[in-house]
């Protein structure tokens, strides 16, 4: 073997140089022939995994922009309902609000036509009165004039008259004559 020793500067090429290049050429094409596929194998599968996942996340980010969606198309559902409610709400407070004025309004010209009603028949019994003192005081003055007690149908005869010139606003005439 001393053939294939020789020198090339630093290194020295001699028997076990070729040993280990064969060694080295046997171990490459058994890792070439056995574990170069096998870790191919183990990165396309990572890699495919990998592709995988990204697919389901891409799936699950547009499911969750679609529920985003629903969410917002609900609330403004939601919104827009709840506006009617208000607007409901408001409305019949505003016609509950007149309704109450109104039986309010009518509720006060009831009674201030009661209190009219009370006032004319409480000014018609003063009238009354008024007329009935006014028929004794003629009695009592007719009777002092003329100094006798008038029989009935006279003396009824007598306050007509002078109540119909005391309502006429005639209750000078009768004086004048005398």
């Amino acid at each position: 073997m001393l053939f294939l020793a020789g020198e090339a500067g630093v290194i020295t090429i001699n028997g076990t140089v070729i040993v280990e290049l064969i060694t080295f050429l046997i171990m490459l094409a058994i890792l070439a022939r056995y574990v170069y596929p096998e870790i191919v194998k183990l990165a396309e599968a990572r890699q495919q995994a990998v592709a995988q996942q990204l697919k389901e996340a891409e799936q699950a980010r547009a499911e969750a922009e679609q529920r985003l969606k629903e969410a917002q198309a609900k609330l403004e559902d939601a919104r827009k309902t709840a506006q009617s409610v208000i607007d409901a709400a408001t409305k019949s407070g505003e016609q509950l609000r007149q309704e109450l004025k109104q039986k309010a309004d009518e509720e006060s010209k009831r009674t201030v036509d009661a209190a009219k009603k009370e006032i004319e028949a409480e000014r018609e019994r003063a009238v009354q009165s008024v007329r009935s003192e006014v028929a004794n005081l003629v009695v009592a003055a007719t009777e002092k004039v003329i100094g006798e007690t008038l029989d009935d149908a006279k003396h009824k005869q007598l306050i007509d008259r002078a109540i119909a010139e005391v309502a006429g606003g005639n209750g000078s005439s009768g004086q004048g004559g005398s």
